[in-house]
């Protein structure tokens, strides 16, 4: 490991013009590439105290043994070259994004005097024209055997269609009338060309043109009495209508433009992207990706498009690219797409319409793709056993932690306090043992005290439920009954797990580990997970919290599991806050409703479940609770609009969240 400051360049040596740097290991590969509008100052940074680095970043710079520069005149050509160099070197330190397959295009060989249709992967030819990328193979070859019927052009190997021009007979395509049959003269190469354009524009969006020049032709052959003309132009109608309806309208003004959603957290970035051509979606992609640098949000999105877009050209890039934030150097990086394309290229964040609801769309795929890939990654035995066994060596535990239980606390400023417990075994969430706690015994927005109260208010079970000495059955032992024996499942709160973590950083970590020394309980491993660095704070010898937390490599799976278990035992008690946030709304805004008391209020509670819910009932739905009648469901429906008046007046926007459903305020 090499100290940085026997390779900082000297002072002054550093020129301020914009360039791209190289950091170098001991042995000449290159493990970081990066670019900055000044490089002194963007280098200096990596010269501080190592301490004020970010982890990765400490890593990268103690992994370097040298670092070298080279400049050049524009911000954009820094950008052309750092995709080159990222491309060329591959740096270990670089977020790289990995596709989990080829994706297909469609493809449509124009340079070819009798152009061909076909369906291929990898890199792009010049002289073809390209539509896509698609997400399955299936689905677009189904597609062109619909449009074939339509287009008849050209779509069998140079193999077939040299062997057909030799014996003077078409392949089976020219019998079923999907192809013109330009290998035996059935059609010149010039007509060829005709169905092959007229092909390649309705596959580029401009659809309406065909549709009602085939309805017009099929209306003109049944008043001309070619009834079989007009039904072989009816069944072409119908293939374009069955094509069409596998790539629905999603932007009504004929869009093109790819759509890019982010979901990201500590390790791990998942990146998704809808190609939109014509308003439809032509193809969707997905990624996900290491993070390797402390890179923000911004950062990421243009690493991302560097890679998509660097080494395109045309259409390939669209005219717009929709994007959660705008990259960190925003206006270079539309100046070099704008060059690569031919034409002005914008970067926009979708603020509201039919884009910003796509956007949301694939927003939420990429945390699906994020989440598929965590589910694949934590289904793997062996890869659960190593994890454990991880956590096991770097906490300095007898043996691998089998049963991890976790601890959070949720509240909104100081109310509605709640805490979750989950639990992992084997590595594997046991949902039926996650438990909720309501904390009552701390006032106000103190951590560390309801941290305390949960940690003790479970353990004193634990206690309580190991004292039950019973008779085991079919023995003469006796001792903790461990499982119920009129259900035959385990008592609650009975299993002491080999490992706490609690979210959170020392403070929380020391309220644990007090809860469970005043219990007498010292045989039970406590650790907390910080969230900003994913530090692993850890309790010294003497009982206290260790000065220096546990650093777990980044690639280790034992940090990938605790960080999994944190983020399930986060997502558990925010939950359970909404859902009781959402109760006692309800509660508050009907307690001046005359003639009802707490007992039908918890009525209404129950019969709507939200307040949300209860604002858009009608005085009738209202007045079927049982203890509800009419003249009280009107009184609460004033009540309600009262409420939305008064919130109004104050200049309040009231608004319902879509992704939790419950009410909002601006």
């Amino acid at each position: 490991m090499a100290d940085p400051v026997t390779y900082r360049p000297r002072p002054g040596e550093i020129p301020t013009q914009p360039g791209v740097y190289r950091f170098r290991d001991a042995k000449g590969r290159v493990v970081y590439v990066g670019k900055a509008k000044n490089l002194r100052a963007r280098l200096s940074s990596y010269f501080q105290d190592i301490s004020a680095l970010h982890p990765r970043t400490a890593t990268m710079v103690t992994t370097a043994a040298s670092v070298e520069w080279t400049v050049v005149g524009t911000e954009v050509e820094a950008l052309q070259l750092e995709y080159s160099w990222i491309k060329e070197f591959d740096p270990r330190f670089n977020v790289k994004y990995r596709d989990d397959k080829s994706y297909p295009w469609l493809a449509v060989t124009l340079s070819d005097e009798v152009p061909r249709v076909m369906v291929g992967r990898g890199a792009k030819r010049r002289g073809t024209r390209y539509f896509g990328p698609y997400s399955h193979a299936w689905a677009i070859r189904d597609t062109v055997d619909t449009l074939l019927r339509v287009f008849p052009m050209r779509s069998c190997s140079n193999g077939v269609f040299k062997r057909s021009q030799q014996v003077g007979r078409p392949c089976l395509l020219g019998y079923i009338d999907k192809c013109s049959a330009p290998c035996v003269g059935s059609v010149s190469p010039e007509e060829h060309r005709r169905i092959v354009d007229d092909f390649c524009a309705f596959m580029g969006g401009q659809t309406s043109a065909f549709v009602k020049r085939v309805e017009k032709e099929m209306y003109a052959a049944s008043e001309e009495l070619d009834f079989e003309r007009a039904a072989r132009l009816r069944d072409d109608l119908g293939a374009l209508e069955r094509a069409l309806e596998k790539q629905a309208v999603v932007l009504g003004d004929g869009t093109d433009a790819d759509v890019i959603g982010v979901a990201e957290d500590p390790l791990e970035v998942g990146v998704y992207v809808f190609h939109v051509r014509g308003g439809r979606v032509r193809g969707q992609r997905g990624w996900v990706a290491d993070r390797s640098d402390d890179g923000d949000t911004a950062e990421l999105v243009q690493g991302f498009l560097l890679q998509l877009y660097a080494g395109e050209a045309g259409e390939a890039i669209p005219r717009e690219v929709l994007v959660p934030v705008l990259p960190s150097d925003g206006e270079t990086l539309e100046e070099l797409l704008s060059e690569l394309r031919g034409s002005r290229v914008r970067l926009r964040v979708p603020q509201r319409g039919d884009k910003r609801a796509l956007h949301e769309t694939v927003t939420r795929n990429a945390e699906q793709s994020l989440a598929l890939h965590k589910t694949k990654r934590a289904s793997d035995l062996t890869t659960r056993n190593r994890a454990l066994e991880e956590i096991a060596e770097a906490l300095g535990l007898d043996e691998a932690p089998l049963r991890i239980e976790c601890y959070d606390v949720s509240n909104l400023q100081g109310t509605e306090v709640v805490a979750s417990m989950v639990v992992f075994e084997d590595g594997l969430a046991r949902k039926g043992e996650y438990r909720r706690f309501v904390i009552r015994g701390v006032e106000g927005q103190n951590d560390v005290a309801s941290m305390h109260e949960v940690i003790t208010r479970r353990f004193r079970r634990l206690l309580d439920e190991q004292s039950r000495s019973e008779l085991r059955p079919g023995t003469d032992e006796s001792g903790p009954m461990l499982v119920d024996p009129d259900t035959g499942r385990p008592r609650k709160f009975a299993y002491a797990p080999g490992l706490v973590v609690v979210d959170g950083g020392p403070p929380q970590v020391a309220a644990a580990a007090r809860a469970l020394a005043e219990l007498g309980i010292d045989d039970v491993p406590v650790c907390g997970l910080a969230k900003r660095l994913e530090e692993v704070w850890v309790l010294a010898p003497d009982g206290q919290v260790d000065e220096d937390p546990v650093i777990l490599p980044r690639t280790s799976e034992g940090l990938y599991l605790l960080q999994r278990i944190r983020d399930e035992a986060h997502r558990f008690a925010i939950n359970h806050h909404r859902s009781r946030r959402s109760k006692s709304m309800v509660e508050s805004v009907l307690d001046d409703v005359p003639g009802l008391g707490e007992v039908r209020r918890r009525s209404l509670v129950k019969h709507f479940g939200s307040l949300r819910k209860l604002r858009l009932a009608e005085v009738e739905e209202i007045a079927q609770v049982p203890g509800i009648g009419p003249a009280t469901a009107a009184s609460i429906k004033d009540a309600l609009a009262k409420d939305d008046a008064a919130r109004r007046a104050s200049g309040k926007n009231v608004r319902v969240n879509t992704a939790t459903g419950e009410i909002e305020e601006d």
